[in-house]
């Protein structure tokens, strides 16, 4: 029978180990109010791509103007004063050097223009903190990005521990990665980090950039982290982060000439039996897929003559006649 053979030879393997991990982005918002009342406006919707200052909501401000107009009449009031004791001073000093008033008087008008002085200042003071705080009640996105959820309804009565939104810059993204501690040792600045899809199809090849100096209390891990650069990725998303601790030379094989039987995977060798060649069918422990190949860690040796056609027809010792 003819057969397709393959020359078993040495390829660089990856050894590592996979872990679920989630992308999370370096500019990640979440949005709360630093005020409370109900919201009277919502200007955005979930999914939209927002400019940095652009209006979210509106919580409702009337309250707030209120005090900011108070506020606005007080500091007038005090700035009117203030500018009549400015007046009121420089005219006393003019009296008091032609001797026309006493030094009480002087002393007296130029304390009221202090008094009044500060007044007015802290009343501008006063002002400019109440404007500040109305700025509050118009929530704004922090930098360009892309509305979550909005979990809020108009009317809703928000404060400071409702979530509102947020906002995602969906770049500058890094996987984390949480190790066992058993690994800690072997966990270093560089090591190599294949971030995969569901399917196990590579997504892109990364680098660890940090390690906790800590260990997680709750899932016993180090957390490590390594920069994504992929337009497939998403902030929240979860992948597959194999870590690569070595990469060592090692047989490997097509999957197309691996069978299965019984739990147990074997391979056919075309094997020289007395100047001609019979398939042998041979046991082997399989390791990682690398593109069509599995690595083979155990049975096999370099040199072997695989088959790769026609492993459906086969049974042990037949006779066949190796075509690669």
């Amino acid at each position: 029978m003819p057969v397709q053979t393959v020359t078993v030879e040495p390829q660089p393997v990856a050894r590592g180990d996979e872990y679920v991990s989630t992308i999370k982005s370096r500019r990640s918002a979440t949005i709360t109010p630093q005020v409370a009342g109900n919201l009277v406006k919502i200007e955005a919707r979930s999914g939209d791509h927002v400019k940095a200052g652009q209006l979210l909501m509106v919580i409702d401000p009337l309250k707030q103007q209120a005090t900011v107009d108070s506020q606005r009449s007080t500091e007038k009031q005090k700035q009117a004063v203030y500018e009549y004791n400015q007046v009121e001073v420089e005219r006393q000093r003019k009296l008091y050097a032609a001797g026309v008033t006493s030094r009480d008087t002087l002393d007296q008008a130029e304390q009221a223009y202090k008094n009044s002085k500060a007044d007015y200042e802290s009343a501008v003071a006063s002002r400019a903190t109440q404007e500040s705080e109305l700025a509050y009640y118009s929530i704004r996105a922090p930098f360009d990005g892309i509305v979550g959820d909005i979990p809020v309804h108009l009317g809703d009565y928000v404060s400071s521990s409702t979530l509102l939104t947020t906002v995602d810059e969906n770049r500058d993204l890094e996987a984390y990665i949480y190790i066992p501690t058993e690994r800690a040792s072997q966990v270093h600045i560089g090591l190599p980090v294949d971030i995969l899809d569901n399917s196990g199809k590579q997504v892109e090849r990364t680098t660890i950039n940090f390690i906790s100096p800590q260990v997680d209390d709750q899932l016993q891990g180090i957390l490590a982290k390594a920069p994504v650069h992929s337009p497939l990725l998403r902030t929240e998303q979860l992948v597959k982060a194999k870590v690569i601790w070595s990469t060592a030379p090692a047989p490997t094989v097509p999957v197309l000439a691996v069978t299965r039987l019984g739990g147990q995977t074997f391979v056919y060798v075309a094997q020289s039996d007395n100047g001609k060649f019979v398939a042998k069918q041979r046991a082997v422990t399989l390791g990682d897929t690398i593109g069509n190949n599995y690595a083979v860690e155990a049975g096999l040796k370099n040199g072997d003559k695989v088959i790769v056609s026609g492993t459906q027809f086969l049974v042990d010792g037949v006779p066949v006649q190796p075509l690669g």
